[in-house]
């Protein structure tokens, strides 16, 4: 028992800090006897039991609550702020993993990071425009908005990230994964090559790829193994999982050949050329699918109404009141509907699916036959008189009940048109008149 308090007192004393005397010694008086702690003071009289070996309770005397804190956290500069990041980065590479004081450095190492984003000039370090494979990469601004890097298929930490948008294609990614991008923007194959690949998901097969990623070349099997092989439902190709996020598009193909709508999984490089390609106007649809028009009576009203605006453009032209008025530019977003009634874009047939074209147009239509019919002298006298019936109002090429001569563009009431048997009086009159001028003896030179 004497000397288990002998030896309790001995590790008391040297689990003191504040002992300056056990800091002093050397190493050989670290070595003493046993039996020389007996010159100890002797524990006084009813000690409470904790002082026992097994009870030696930390009362945090060892932690230093002086010292520096990790990492100048107290830094106010940019310079002091870098000083600090690093010497924070070091400390968590020398605390063993997982544990507390590793976290809490950790936690601090964040916080001098979003301090040094304060204060560190946004034009020092990253510039604000980057060209590479044909993307123009703009610096993103907004810290607040949450996006994924297209890259690294990782989030992107506005708050503490740089990051990058292109303003072609809208792919996004951080400042240090743009050195590691290898896939061209879509927007140079949009210039130099739109057209849609008009066969339904024309599948070769993952052995035409070599079991390969069709973009990043990848390994990749429909098994999972080593990576799961997604199909793109425009291409018919399959592609990785960091290629190919499930994102839904609506088909060019299924459109033309099914009127089909729904959406369906397209890969990210199919997703943004669809994207892109969606309101330019490469679809003719009398060659690709002629038959589209006699099962889809929304396109037949679309395809009237695009017929008489282009009869309605000529007024406009040579009109001075409409051109003051500019009213051509309520097809602005539509520009290849006063070209051509042919081409269609898939937002067209979109629209024209859910009924928001056909409300539009007929509007657009209206505001034209009122002004060409209604507000305009000029345009109103360049209007038609049935010559075949010499009845009835000012005739339009637009109008409903009209019918045009193919030869002469003259307008007849559509009734006397069809129920004359003979041909346009005015294309007979020109007839004639040829015929006599060829008839008309010329002079003679012999006189």
């Amino acid at each position: 028992m004497e000397y288990d308090e002998k030896l309790a007192r001995f590790r008391q004393v040297h689990l003191n800090p504040f002992n300056k005397q056990q800091h002093e010694q050397g190493a050989g008086e670290e070595a003493l006897d046993i039996t020389s702690q007996a010159r100890l003071p002797e524990l006084p009289p009813g000690e409470p039991e904790s002082r026992c070996p097994g009870r030696v309770m930390d009362l945090g005397l060892s932690e230093d609550h002086f010292a520096r804190p990790v990492g100048l956290f107290l830094a106010s500069d940019v310079q002091q702020l870098r000083q600090a990041i690093q010497e924070c980065k070091q400390v968590i590479l020398d605390l063993p993993e997982h544990s507390e004081k590793q976290k809490d450095a950790v936690v601090r190492l964040i916080h001098l990071r979003l301090k040094l984003q304060e204060l560190k000039d946004p034009n020092e370090d990253e510039p604000n425009i980057r060209v590479l494979l044909e993307h123009r990469f703009y610096k993103e601004k907004s810290k607040s908005v949450k996006q994924t890097c297209d890259k690294c298929n990782t989030v992107i930490w506005g708050l503490i990230q740089t990051w990058y948008t292109c303003t072609g294609c809208y792919y996004r990614c951080h400042s240090k994964c743009l050195n590691l991008i290898s896939k061209p923007c879509v927007r140079s194959k949009v210039s130099h090559q739109a057209e849609y690949e008009l066969n339904i998901c024309p599948e070769a097969g993952l052995d035409s790829q070599d079991y390969r990623c069709a973009e990043c070349r990848a390994p990749i099997s429909l098994r999972g193994v080593p990576s799961e092989a997604r199909q793109c439902d425009y291409t018919g190709q399959y592609y990785c999982s960091h290629c190919h996020w499930n994102d839904l598009a609506v088909i060019p193909a299924r459109v033309v050949h099914n009127w089909d709508f729904e959406p369906r999984k397209v890969s990210r490089g199919s997703m943004r050329y669809l994207a892109l390609m969606m309101s330019r106007p490469v679809l003719r649809l009398r060659e690709i699918n002629p038959l589209l028009f006699n099962y889809v009576e929304e396109l037949v009203e679309i395809r009237k109404l695009r017929q008489d605006i282009l009869l309605m453009k000529p007024y406009f032209i040579t009109c001075r009141e409409a051109m003051a008025a500019r009213l051509l530019l309520q097809l602005q977003d539509r520009q290849h509907f006063v070209e051509n009634d042919e081409m269609y874009s898939v937002q067209d047939l979109l629209d024209t699916h859910t009924g928001r074209l056909g409300c539009s147009l007929a509007e657009t239509h209206t505001l034209f036959a009122k002004h060409i019919k209604l507000d305009c002298e000029r345009c109103q006298a360049k209007g038609f008189v049935c010559e075949l019936c010499r009845e009835g109002d000012v005739l339009f090429p637009f109008d409903s009940h009209t019918s045009v001569c193919a030869d002469c563009s003259a307008v007849f009431h559509r009734d006397c048109y069809y129920d004359n048997s003979t041909t346009c009086p005015r294309c007979a009159r020109l007839t004639l008149r040829k015929q006599s001028l060829f008839r008309e003896p010329g002079p003679d030179l012999d006189a």
